[in-house]
């Protein structure tokens, strides 16, 4: 029985090289496996977000609890850190410049910024710390919230941290220095930062990256100055997010009632530390991929300058444009009220004249002007009444008598 050879659509060939029609066919169907995966892991993605968003809804209240729980539980206690020996409050900013560069070169999460000066304040709280390891203090704080919450491959290394610091101190100090925090603060790192209030704040609204990084700004400013220390990080976080839509005028967005909740005294505190920034934090917000926040908060504040100093200056008087009325005859030709002479522009050039003083006694009397010449005054002939009344009085009283 002989073999039966299939029939080859593209006929006999001798040199065993034929073209290929159907290459597309494969790159069709790769694209179509292609955009089935896409389609899977949009569905996958969108499947996790509602049941995260159920599990939220359903846990939020406990979530909340636990947050401000935590937060009362892990504030740092400013009183603690006044009797600090070595330690002051003026070398803060300088640390927490460092902190800022080192947090931005290593790409770290906004809550390890928030998180490591929490665990450095909390340890100043607690431990008497010397001037020359203030910075190993940051650092290790640094290192621990880089473990705790960021990601593995971002976390800096003891020789990253050596040689940011220009190798003012060994290896074993950062590790040693690490152990020693975790010990005085009783392994309890699990700090609600201003970042996850912040979050939950913004969670009902819609999604505003330019309010998120203002508001984050706002807060990172109120990490240099000591009276925002001992204040509540939801406080923190709810007042931060206020002044940044008034800033943006984004007044109008929806808000949960939570986050509407603000403390005004602690808007209008913020407000006033928002003139004189860091520097090194105001260039660190000054990128685009920041929304550039920095710069807007300067605009922001030049125009209330202009308001102010607007409102502060004397109004200007209208200037009337329109022709005066012609008066009347009453007005023109009746009493008026004296008014100032109006001289010419020549002597206006060189200011008016004073008018001389009026005497008031006698002893000014010679050293004011001579008192004019009398002379005769010009006769005037009397009304004829009066002419006829004095000839009847000449003639009735002046007659002479006659005599008997």
């Amino acid at each position: 029985m002989a073999f039966r050879q299939p029939h080859s659509r593209y006929g006999s060939c001798n040199s065993y090289f034929v073209e290929a029609q159907d290459d597309g066919i494969y790159a069709i169907r790769a694209e179509e496996r292609e955009r089935a995966r896409a389609i899977a892991r949009m569905q996958q993605r969108a499947l996790a977000e509602e049941l995260s968003r159920m599990t939220a809804d359903e846990y939020q209240e406990d979530i909340m609890d636990h947050m401000e729980y935590m937060e009362s539980q892990t504030l740092p206690d400013v009183n603690s850190i006044d009797i600090q020996t070595e330690i002051q409050w003026f070398m803060r900013p300088y640390l927490l410049d460092f902190l800022v560069e080192a947090h931005a070169a290593f790409q770290l999460l906004p809550e390890t910024l928030f998180l490591a000066v929490n665990l450095l304040d909390r340890y100043c709280s607690r431990r008497v710390v010397y001037k020359r390891h203030y910075q190993l203090v940051g650092c290790a704080a640094l290192l621990i919230a880089a473990k705790y919450g960021d990601k593995k491959d971002r976390v800096p290394t003891v020789r990253e941290l050596k040689s940011m610091c220009c190798s003012l101190y060994d290896d074993e100090m950062f590790t040693q220095m690490e152990w020693h925090v975790l010990q005085t603060l009783n392994w309890i790192i699990g700090h609600p930062t201003v970042d996850a209030f912040l979050q939950v704040a913004l969670a009902e609204g819609p999604f505003d990256p330019e309010v998120e990084n203002m508001a984050l700004y706002i807060s990172e400013i109120a990490l240099f100055h000591k009276e925002f220390v001992s204040t509540r990080p939801s406080v923190l976080a709810r007042s931060s997010l206020a002044l940044a839509r008034c800033i943006l005028s984004r007044n109008d967005q929806k808000v949960s009632e939570w986050a509407a909740t603000y403390d005004p005294q602690t808007v209008m505190s913020l407000s006033n530390h928002l003139y004189q920034p860091s520097q090194v934090l105001s260039r660190k917000y000054s990128s685009m991929h920041l929304s550039n926040v920095s710069t807007t908060v300067d605009e922001f504040l030049q125009r209330q300058a202009q308001i102010a100093r607007r409102a502060a200056a004397p109004p200007t008087p209208p200037t009337s444009t329109h022709l005066e009325e012609p008066k009347s005859m009453l007005d023109a030709y009746g009493p008026q009220t004296p008014q100032k002479t109006h001289y010419s522009a020549a002597v206006m050039q060189h200011g008016c004249l004073t008018p001389p003083i009026t005497p008031e006694n006698e002893q000014f009397i010679a050293k004011s002007y001579p008192m004019p010449h009398a002379l005769p005054s010009t006769p005037t002939p009397d009304h004829p009444a009066n002419m006829h009344q004095a000839q009847y009085y000449q003639n009735t009283y002046l007659q002479p008598q006659p005599q008997y």
